[in-house]
């Protein structure tokens, strides 16, 4: 646990979200989080195939949305830049004209920028979506990016539903938490049960869902999650590779939980036309990786042909990020239908 939760602790207890906050900005500050030498993969750094069809998925939209020449691109969390670099390689071939407009990007790390930089000149960044242009229309990508906001738990005690918070000796519970939090159907669930919401996800998504409907536009996030309302604690560490503790290795490891997409749908829905939320590995599969992957394999060695394959099955597979990932796109009214969907959420 790093000095700045630690100190905080011993004034008592803290929120897991405080906890988290806090976490996070040492976290990325501090540590490289991504590819083998890091604590994790993302799907951007397992293969230039994913990158290229959201560059792909966002210029076939913006063609068809009539190639609004005032348009900008975005990114919440760019990482280390692969994806935002791999989605531009795509659109310039595809759409010349949407690759000649402003990227922003949106992150806190001043390391993290310093490597953004190196990849993708001529970026603004942002610390947070409130500085984002609010006068023209937004292509927005954020993958792996809710996962690691400020998640709340709330836990069923013999008493009733307290949330969690973090203290020196692990977690601690306060009571009589707001019932208005809690699903009336879960309510009355057994002793010992828990219960996430990620209000700073909603919120976020909400508001760029209010931006939508007034700036035009679309946002696509990809994240591992489910559809809730669910009981469950899906609050993880990772680092080095492997499952970590997430309260004694705050701020040392990258910790996140599972997305709820059903709350970040009915957080947008009264703004934006709503896709999916869509299996990663279906969405992938209908906007054309099986294409792009036979495309990489043509001319290349035996070698490289099984790392493609490799690489395509790791991001579609039920078994590996296929079903675990999920995608969902908020479209401004009166633009096009999103593709790579099988279904519009309302």
């Amino acid at each position: 646990m790093i000095p700045a939760v630690a100190t905080l602790l011993d004034d008592g207890p803290i929120p897991l979200a405080r906890a988290m906050a806090i976490a996070a900005d040492h976290y990325y500050a501090a540590r490289e989080p991504f590819g083998p030498a890091g604590d994790f993969v993302t799907a951007p750094e397992i293969s230039q195939m994913f990158g290229e069809l959201i560059g792909l998925w966002l210029a076939d939209l913006w063609q068809r949305a009539g190639s609004p020449a005032d348009a900008v691109l975005v990114e919440l969390g760019p990482g280390r830049g692969t994806l935002m670099t791999d989605a531009l390689r795509a659109v310039r071939r595809a759409a010349p004209g949407l690759a000649a407009v402003p990227l922003h990007l949106v992150e806190r790390s001043p390391r993290l920028k310093g490597m953004q930089a190196q990849k993708l000149a001529g970026a603004v960044w942002h610390d947070s979506v409130e500085t984002l242009p609010g006068d023209r229309p937004l292509l927005l990508v954020a993958n792996e990016f809710l996962d690691a906001l400020p998640l709340t738990q709330f836990e069923r005690t013999e008493a009733g539903w307290a949330l969690r918070r973090v203290s020196r000796d692990g977690w601690d519970l306060a009571l009589a938490a707001n019932p208005a939090f809690i699903p009336e159907t879960m309510r009355g669930a057994l002793p010992g049960s828990v219960h996430e919401r990620n209000f700073a996800a909603e919120a976020l998504v909400a508001g760029i869902a209010r931006r939508l409907a007034v700036q035009g536009g679309a946002a696509l996030f990809i994240d591992y999650g489910y559809a809730g309302p669910a009981l469950g604690d899906t609050l993880q560490a990772i680092r080095n590779g492997a499952f970590a503790d997430p309260l004694s290795t705050l701020g040392e490891a990258d910790i996140s939980a599972h997305v709820d997409f059903a709350a970040m749908a009915r957080a947008a829905a009264p703004h934006v036309q709503l896709f999916g939320p869509e299996a990663q590995g279906m969405f992938l599969e209908s906007i054309g990786i099986g294409a792009r992957a036979d495309a990489l394999k043509a001319m290349a060695s035996i070698e490289t042909r099984a790392e493609v394959e490799a690489a395509r099955s790791r991001l579609v597979s039920v078994g590996a990020m296929g079903r675990l990932f999920q995608a969902l796109a908020l479209v401004a009214p009166g633009w096009p239908a999103a593709a790579g969907f099988n279904r519009m959420a309302r």
